[in-house]
């Protein structure tokens, strides 16, 4: 399939005024100028004329709970009530892949996303990274698992009334006296098939699931909106080793600096919303600039179902006329977000090898008038 006659956003190559995208199958096989295309290339033959649109890789909304949480709430699957820490759960068991969201993202030229459990826990569970396309969530699956959900704040306190944390600190405590418990434990087995122990340990559900966070093979996200929260989030990671990064990060404005130090992502969002909770307070539209000017990398969510899935673009428009640059907000739905949930190598770029997520549309992103035309996963045509 060829695609030609677009402003081609390569995201790691700079963008092409007018240029083409050629795949072959399931992957991207050339990207260049109109002029790069062979004089004697049927241009014909499975071809899409982009009359001077935009050419960009699919979208990738880093944080959501799309499949877990349907359109009414008999179908809210996001929050487990019969333990305060539930790390041995899997999004892949919970997401309903015909939930009308993934239609909605499809068409909003949204064709991968991170979904998995809420906040209610301090430790939550395994989220999923998924196309938007499908009817087997196994076959949708990019990643799976793709990260633990931890969460600070406000919502582990106010859930799980007399048998979870009751302040901050409980909550703090409660997640290091975990992700302690799992590093004992992952020594127990290695000792053990060392042969330095004579039995294998007993089986722990819970700190199995932790055993890949604690030695650095899976990705701790951590749920934090205020700024002491997050520095706490980077304290505990610090403590323990672990491959940290930050969901929402509503006041991150406040501790940028710090941030980019760190060397800390920050999947930024949804702030297409009111100041409706506590931590929201200072909840800033220039908050996505800020974190990227200071250095720190940075993606958008719309936390779906808090801002639809199918406004993950105009969510990047507002971060860019809240003073953005408009490469950055881009980058901030393709490879940054690709980047932080660990695809950069398959996602977020037209690069040739790459997976053939592409998306045409007839203006620029940001435009409000601009419209989806074609959308392509893994080289299909599903609008």
């Amino acid at each position: 399939m060829l695609i030609i006659n677009g402003t081609v956003h390569t995201m790691e190559n700079g963008t092409i005024s007018d240029g083409f995208v050629l795949m072959n199958g399931n992957r991207i096989a050339q990207v260049g100028p109109m002029s790069d295309l062979p004089m004697d290339f049927d241009r014909s033959a499975a071809s899409i004329d982009a009359h001077g649109g935009h050419i960009l890789p699919g979208f990738i909304d880093a944080h959501c709970h799309v499949g877990l949480y349907g359109a009414t709430p008999p179908e809210d699957d996001l929050n487990e009530s019969s333990a305060s820490c539930t790390p041995q759960l899997r999004a892949l068991d919970g997401v309903d892949p015909f939930n009308q969201y993934f239609a909605d993202a499809c068409r909003a030229g949204v064709t991968c996303l991170h979904t998995g459990p809420g906040s209610a826990n301090p430790i939550a569970g395994q989220s999923i990274l998924l196309k938007t396309t499908g009817a087997v969530v196994d076959q949708m699956a990019v990643r799976a698992p793709a990260a633990m959900k931890f969460a600070l704040g406000e919502n582990p306190k106010r859930v799980h009334k007399g048998q979870g944390p009751a302040t901050r600190m409980a909550t703090a405590a409660l997640i290091r006296d975990k992700l302690a418990q799992a590093l004992n434990y992952d020594l127990k087995w290695v000792r053990a098939k060392a042969g330095d122990e004579m039995d294998d340990p007993e089986f722990d559900a819970q700190l199995d699931a932790l055993r890949p966070v604690v030695t650095g093979r899976l990705p701790a996200h951590f749920h934090a909106h205020r700024a002491d929260d997050i520095v706490t989030a980077v304290r505990v990671a610090r403590e323990f080793g672990l491959d940290c990064a930050i969901v929402h990060g509503t006041e991150g404005h406040l501790v940028a600096d710090f941030l980019a130090k760190e060397n800390i992502p920050v999947i930024t969002g949804p702030f297409l919303m009111d100041r409706g909770k506590p931590e929201l307070g200072r909840l800033t539209m220039e908050n996505t600039a800020i974190l990227a000017r200071a250095g720190v990398q940075v993606a958008i969510c719309t936390d779906h179902p808090e801002t639809p899935i199918s406004l993950l673009p105009f969510c990047a428009a507002m971060a860019a006329r809240a003073g953005m640059d408009e490469e950055e907000a881009l980058a901030a739905i393709t490879i940054n977000a690709a980047c932080i949930v660990g695809v950069g190598d398959r996602l977020g770029s037209l690069s040739p090898g790459k997976d053939a997520d592409v998306v045409v549309m007839d203006g620029h992103p940001f435009h409000w008038r601009s419209k989806v035309t074609h959308v392509f996963i893994d080289g299909q045509e599903v609008i």
